[in-house]
């Protein structure tokens, strides 16, 4: 049981650490030209996403850019204020909560950033990016500072000595830039931690130590995890739960390796052939036509329906619920009614 006044004798079991319920953000446009005349509009970047992160569980949302899988992120984070909906840690509501309640809020749920190089200072040595958590957030006395900072550069295992604490990010490799960025964030103590794309920009020998210690302060520590994704493929290495999201709506979601090997959603389907594959790297995959649509003006009814192969005439004009597609596994299409499927 943790302690603090925003989660003071609750006790973590199996309910969530942080829930999205029904989250929706529409930014508005400022901007616009004579092609768009888009001004006065809003993009429609997150619809109605409910989500709910357990200790000791990872849960990918997964999807191609622009699908809205960071927008969410960032409502979790509370760096953007959902239009609509609410977020809840370990049961309260805290959607709107500002000031001493928000700084405590922001404790327990910690981010880590797609680019180590961008989210690190290159003015200042790793010993001061690992410190300011610590002092900000009143984890440990002033005294024991330094040997905190060799615990959390133990566990993220990089080296726990002076002279590597001394560097400068620019000085360190981007997984060990990374390493630091996640040591960073373990410093606040969370019981949540939001990682959107934590190892895209990582070099393909090293993303699988990544995400294995991730998987490793999850076990360990009780971690919630949200893995924000474009990869499926590592979705189902890593993650317990898959969501899969398409321009700002969740249109699959269920156990990772059930939602692979089972995909209920043809979107999800695409995501799976566009996954490389190493026993066969030249199979052809074919691409549906068109684009993603503006999210200016979504598509009405199922907004992929403007590129699924299966599309029905419904599917153009109403919004598919939420159909049963196996244990705890649905999907957001009109092909899984009644069990049925493409």
């Amino acid at each position: 049981m943790r302690s603090g006044s925003l989660i003071q004798d609750i006790a973590l079991g199996d309910s969530p650490a942080l829930e999205a319920r029904d989250l929706t953000k529409h930014f508005p446009v400022h901007g616009g030209n004579l092609l768009t005349n888009a001004r006065g509009h809003y993009v429609h970047a997150v619809e109605a996403v409910s989500l709910a992160l357990k200790p000791g569980h990872v849960i990918a949302l997964v999807g191609e850019s622009g699908s809205g899988k960071t927008s969410v992120g960032r409502l979790l984070a509370r760096l953007d204020t959902p239009t609509s909906g609410e977020v809840a840690l370990h049961g309260r509501q805290v959607t709107k909560a500002r000031g001493r309640k928000l700084r405590e809020y922001r404790r327990e749920v910690q981010v880590v950033f797609q680019d180590p190089f961008a989210s690190l200072n290159p003015v200042h040595t790793i010993a001061y990016h690992l410190a300011r958590p610590l002092r900000i957030h009143h984890r440990v006395d002033r005294r024991n500072v330094e040997a905190e900072i060799m615990r959390l550069l133990a566990r993220v295992q990089l080296p726990a000595t002076r002279q590597f604490a001394a560097k400068l990010p620019q000085q360190l490799s981007g997984g060990q830039r990374q390493r630091v960025a996640i040591a960073r964030a373990l410093a606040a103590r969370p019981s949540v931690l939001l990682a959107d794309e934590p190892v895209s920009m990582l070099d393909v020998s090293i993303r699988l130590s990544v995400l294995n210690l991730l998987a490793g302060l999850v076990h360990d520590d009780g971690l919630a995890l949200l893995y924000i994704t474009h990869d499926i493929a590592s979705a189902r290495y890593f993650a317990d739960t898959i969501c899969v999201m398409y321009a700002g709506r969740i249109v699959e979601s269920g156990p990772a390796e059930q939602v692979v090997s089972h995909p209920a959603h043809p979107y999800t389907e695409l995501l799976i052939l566009a996954a490389p594959d190493p026993e066969d790297p030249h199979r052809n995959v074919e691409m549906p036509a068109g684009e993603p649509p503006s999210l200016i003006e979504p598509p009405s009814g199922c907004r992929f329906h403007t590129r699924c192969p299966y599309a029905l005439p419904r599917c153009g004009g109403e919004l598919p619920p939420n159909f049963n597609a196996g244990e705890e596994h649905w999907a957001a299409c009109w092909l899984r009614e009644n069990g049925g499927g493409q």
